[in-house]
């Protein structure tokens, strides 16, 4: 019996594709299908009809997802050289996405964001969908917050369990050391960033600490080691991997940074500004201080971290990153940490194909618009 036979819903007929000719096209697709599947189930023995906005809710936030901590898990396995089964890794895939849906929903309750995706956040639609069965509207808000809060407790117990399912002893035994690993430091580097909110500092060194921990590692590091691990590769290729992905996952929070300041609404599916209402102490920031005038330092100083910001004041504080050439800098950063990664690619022990994937990857990573 399959495992997803085991979970009462059709198995996922998944042929593993040979490990010289990785196709990360086909890991959303596969993925979706794995959670679609998982989530039906969980619906289904869900305490009642009371209970439904919970796992319809997560449902909705796992549509829109990148999918970039899969499609590294994959690229990861095939860079191992694709030993074991393929289904084992897109549990491992799925469970990351999991744990992503618990990280955003909470990092949305955090920072009091509208929106994610283009459209409301967990605890906004939580909060709508108490209103609409007739809870008061006073109370909407608190109940909103609550709610997201078990919705992302609810995320995080299901990518465990998501993993006990598919994963037999071996293989678990091998990935779950290095997913207590990741979940810590995430928490930690969550830590780290609301300890530096609203607390403008021109220590790059700081912020690019909080980048590593809180974005850098758990989206790009983790995912592909877990995926090489699962597949039994050397400690060389492991190195590999983590020489490649920690200067990558830099450079896609830099470049959150940039969009979450400069990006286009239709297109990241956030209001822009919304880092700087936060007081995000950001890289951007950071070196916008070390080189603004006092006038513009006071600015900042006074502007960033309010969250009732009009658009105008937006438009100022981004004439001194402008003046100040931060984006100008942290723009050169994210050319030469994905510099550095390729560079990896070029000397590291992999199959050429498992290459080939990870150079798309550190491409659509660095110079997306979303």
């Amino acid at each position: 019996m399959t495992v997803l036979e085991d979970q009462g819903v059709s198995p996922l007929m998944v042929h593993a594709p040979a490990a010289d000719t990785p196709d990360l096209s086909t890991v959303r697709p596969d993925v979706d299908a794995l959670l679609t599947a998982f989530l039906d189930r969980q619906a289904r023995l869900a305490l009642g009809p009371e209970t439904a906005p919970l796992s319809s809710e997560l449902s909705r936030l796992l549509q829109r997802g990148k999918r970039l901590r899969p499609q590294l898990c994959v690229a990861g396995w095939h860079a191992g050289e694709g030993h074991g089964a393929y289904n084992d890794v897109l549990h491992v895939a799925g469970a990351l996405e999991l744990f992503q849906a618990f990280a955003l929903i909470h990092d949305d309750v955090m920072d009091g964001s509208d929106l994610r995706r283009g459209r409301p956040t967990a605890h906004r639609a939580l909060a709508a969908v108490y209103v609409a069965g007739g809870g008061r509207p006073s109370r909407a808000e608190a109940h909103g917050l609550s709610a997201a809060i078990l919705l992302g407790d609810l995320a995080l117990v299901w990518s465990d369990e998501l993993l006990h399912r598919g994963l037999g002893g071996e293989a678990l035994a091998r990935i779950l050391p290095l997913m207590d690993t990741m979940r810590s430091e995430l928490v930690y580097g969550q830590y780290l960033d609301l300890l530096s909110t609203d607390r403008l500092s021109d220590d790059v060194e700081a912020a690019l600490r909080v980048v590593r921990y809180k974005t850098a590692k758990y989206t790009v590091e983790w995912p592909l080691r877990l995926g090489a691990v699962l597949a039994g590769a050397t400690p060389g290729v492991l190195d590999a991997c983590s020489a490649f992905a920690v200067p990558l996952g830099e450079a896609f929070q830099l470049r959150d940074d940039l969009l979450g300041v400069f990006g286009d609404p239709a297109e990241t599916g956030k209001p822009v500004g919304d880092d700087i209402r936060e007081g995000k102490a950001t890289v951007l920031m950071a070196l916008a201080l070390r080189e603004a005038t006092a006038a513009e330092e006071q600015l900042l100083r006074t502007l960033v971290g309010r969250p009732d910001l009009a658009q105008e004041d937006i438009f100022r504080v981004r004439a001194v990153l402008e003046r100040t050439k931060a984006r100008q800098q942290v723009e050169e950063m994210i050319t030469s940490r994905r510099d550095a990664a390729l560079s990896v690619l070029a000397q590291a022990p992999l199959p050429a194909a498992a290459t080939t994937a990870l150079r798309e990857i550190a491409q659509i990573a660095t110079v997306r618009q979303a």
